[in-house]
């Protein structure tokens, strides 16, 4: 792990495209201000965990292929009636 100090103000660069600074310093907070691309997504850690459990639940559920094709079927009853 690579450990830093940075001040009030100041900055880091992670690669070429993503920037943290050090928004604002009060008692044992630390504020963080953070620039990327909308294409890199950036979340608190618990958060990204979550997105981690409920996407290997997702991927664990009982579907089966055959349930898209009917729902694809559904979808496509349900267009020709509007």
């Amino acid at each position: 792990m690579l450990v830093l100090a940075r001040k009030f103000n100041e900055s880091i660069m992670i690669g070429d495209e993503i920037e943290v600074i050090i928004i604002e310093i009060k008692n044992d907070q630390v504020k963080l201000g953070i620039k990327a691309p909308r294409k890199i997504a950036v979340h608190r850690k618990e958060v990204y965990e979550e997105i981690q459990l409920e996407n290997i639940a997702a991927l664990s559920s009982k579907f089966k292929p055959e349930d898209l094709k009917s729902f694809s079927n559904f979808l496509k009853k349900d267009k020709k009636q509007d």
